[in-house]
């Protein structure tokens, strides 16, 4: 009788921690947005991050760290429920850099079973100003 019990609770057990635990899941409409050329005369540029919970329970974004200190970024401090959608408002300045072809990551934390996901932004910022330069169609 104890053996069948002890079965009997041990299979309860095992069916409990089988059971799926439920995580927010963050997906990016797009991981990665292109400035394009702009002129350093204007070296600020903003761009955002559109993302939804596609997970089971609510999003919270812990932190986002840039790769440098030219790149800053604004995130929804409060809970994203499941379903709901956010904004990553990502500003560049690349004042006092050189001019040149960038790539920088932002690293953004949550309370997703996979808890770091990394976004991108790029572009060149050229010495010309963007309108002053000429351009020939294909």
């Amino acid at each position: 009788m104890k053996t069948k019990l002890f079965v009997l609770i041990a299979l309860f057990t095992m069916a409990l921690g089988m059971q799926a635990k439920k995580y927010p899941q963050i997906k990016f409409e797009k991981t990665t947005i292109d400035f394009g050329t702009f002129s350093m005369d204007e070296p600020v540029q903003k761009c955002t991050f559109k993302f939804k919970n596609v997970g089971d329970a609510k999003l919270v974004i812990t932190a986002v760290h840039a790769s440098c200190g030219c790149t800053v970024a604004d995130y929804p401090k409060d809970f994203i429920a499941p379903g709901a959608t956010g904004e990553i408002t990502v500003t560049y300045d690349g004042s006092n850099k050189m001019p040149g072809r960038f790539k920088k990551n932002i690293q953004v934390f949550s309370n997703c079973e996979e808890d770091m996901v990394r976004i991108f932004i790029q572009g060149d910022m050229t010495d010309v100003p963007v309108s002053k330069k000429t351009t020939t169609k294909k």
